[in-house]
């Protein structure tokens, strides 16, 4: 498979059926803290009471030949601390491992510093889900050091682990 580039459209209330479709794979799901079921009336909620106050920024993750693999988002934007939270999900299996969630962070991240003017973009992750730290190492997000939870998920207790970045960091990337 030829690698292609990656580019981010921002998501509209008409990608909702791809949205639940890809974030109720078991493969995501049991990454994610929340794992309960998606429907189309909760994204659409999401939509209302997050997207459209600005709360949320969410992109649909695109190859260059079109295809739509994922989604990336930033949530819980704080605009007076300059704050705010990154995630991501690659729906399409055989996009995973190819290097788009790095791509697709990376871009994310331009917007977030240079678009929003954010000073520190930060991430959860659930213990196990390797693939998913390595790529956000490669993105430039570093662990924040002593500093984790614990939740109690359908797979039993796991860690989650937190990452960050901040603006200085990014531009001497």
């Amino acid at each position: 498979m030829i690698k292609q580039q990656v580019y981010l459209r921002p998501m509209t209330e008409e990608d909702t059926a791809q949205i639940v479709a890809w974030r109720n794979q078991n493969f995501i799901r049991n990454n994610f803290i929340y794992q309960e079921l998606f429907t189309e009336e909760g994204h659409r909620k999401w939509i209302r009471e997050q997207i459209e106050p600005g709360h949320v920024v969410q992109f649909i993750i695109c190859l260059s030949d079109g295809r739509e693999i994922g989604s990336v988002y930033l949530r819980d934007i704080d605009r007076t601390a300059h704050i705010a939270q990154y995630g991501i999900f690659i729906g399409d299996e055989e996009a995973i491992g190819c290097g788009y969630g790095s791509q697709a962070a990376s871009l994310a991240l331009q917007y977030a510093f240079e678009t929003l003017q954010l000073q520190k973009v930060y991430l959860r992750f659930v213990e196990g889900n390797e693939g998913a730290r390595k790529s956000y190492e490669k993105a430039g997000f570093r662990m924040i050091e002593d500093k984790w939870d614990v939740v109690l998920l359908k797979q039993g207790e796991r860690r989650v682990f937190f990452m960050e970045i901040d603006r200085e960091e990014w531009l001497h990337r």
